[in-house]
C-alpha cells in the first residue's frame, strides 16, 4: 500500500532557526560553528576579529537566502518566548525573519522565523524579511472581462458631461449636489 504525502504548502510547520556561534577560550584559538551541518566554516584561528566578521556575514547570508515560510509557527513561541521573558504575549500575526545579535555577548548570531507580535519584543533583533502575503486562490479569468461602455450623456462645451441635463446627480460632487438642492428648494418656496 502506498501513502500520499499529507503535508501541504499551507500546513503549519515549526519556525526555523539558524545559530552561528564563536566557540573557544579567550586569548587562544577559536572556531565558528553553524547549526546547519552543510555550512563550510573557517579553520580555528587566533584572529577573533576576523572570526566575528565571518560569523556576522554568515548569519546575514542565511537571512538573505532564506524565504520566510508564511505557514510557520513562531520559533520564539516554540521556545516558550524565553527571548522576551519580561513581556508574555500570545503569538499572532504574519511570520517575519529576524537577525539577532547581542553586542554584549558578541559571540552568537541567530536568524529565526518568529511572529509579528514577538519580533519587536526580542532584544537586539532586526526584522530582515516578511512572509509573502497569501494570494487569493479564487480563479480569475485568463482574459479581462469585456468593458461595458458608460451610458451616453449630453455633452457640454469643453467635453465635460452634464449630469444635470439628464437629472442624474450621481457623478456631481457632493458640494455641488447640496447647492443644487438649495437652489431648487428656494425656487419652490417663493411660489
Amino acid at each position: 500500500m502506498t501513502t500520499a504525502n499529507s503535508e501541504s504548502a499551507t500546513e503549519r510547520r515549526p519556525g526555523r532557526a539558524w545559530t552561528v556561534r564563536i566557540s573557544g577560550s579567550g586569548g587562544r584559538t577559536a572556531s565558528v560553528t553553524c547549526s546547519t551541518a552543510g555550512c563550510r566554516m573557517p579553520p580555528r584561528s587566533e584572529d577573533i576579529t576576523a572570526l566575528r566578521a565571518f560569523a556576522a556575514a554568515h548569519a546575514a547570508a542565511h537571512a538573505k537566502a532564506a524565504r520566510v515560510n508564511p505557514a510557520a509557527y513562531c520559533h520564539c513561541g516554540s521556545e516558550r518566548c524565553d527571548a522576551h521573558p519580561e513581556v508574555k504575549t500570545a503569538c499572532a500575526g504574519a511570520v517575519v525573519l529576524i537577525l539577532r545579535h547581542d553586542p554584549a555577548v558578541a559571540r552568537v548570531w541567530s536568524v529565526e522565523e518568529v511572529c509579528e507580535i514577538c519580533a519587536p519584543l526580542i532584544p537586539n533583533a532586526t526584522v530582515v524579511a516578511s512572509a509573502a502575503r497569501a494570494h487569493r486562490t479564487t480563479e480569475r479569468p485568463a482574459t479581462p472581462a469585456a468593458q461595458v461602455p458608460a451610458p451616453a450623456r449630453p455633452s457640454v462645451a469643453s467635453g465635460f458631461s452634464s449630469p444635470a441635463a439628464s437629472g442624474d446627480t450621481s457623478s456631481v460632487p457632493r458640494g455641488h449636489r447640496a447647492s443644487q438642492r438649495r437652489r431648487s428648494g428656494r425656487s419652490g418656496r417663493g411660489r
